[in-house]
């Protein structure tokens, strides 16, 4: 039976909560690190050598790289809020 953390308690979570998706396991390194990497991808663009990249944006990309610094890494983290266009 799967174990899980709850209000820093282990507890026992039945088969039947994790068929139902009542139990999400936390996310594995490499889970992580393909999110940050996709997040990452999609901003891409702002770093062609024709544009002329944000503060705002160079810090969220820079926020998004240090995501396996976190204390809480990998399973309880602070996504950056991508800023807007």
């Amino acid at each position: 039976m799967p174990k899980a953390y709850v209000n820093t308690i282990l507890v026992d979570v039945t088969d039947a909560q994790v068929a139902e998706g009542l139990y999400v396991p936390p996310a594995t390194p490499a889970q992580v690190r393909q999110e940050r990497d996709n997040l990452l991808a999609e901003t891409d663009w702002c770093a062609n050598s024709d544009v002329i990249m944000s503060d705002d944006m160079t810090a969220y990309r820079q926020a998004l790289r240090d995501i396996t610094s976190q204390a809480g890494f990998p399973t309880n983290i602070t996504w950056p809020q991508e800023p807007s266009a």
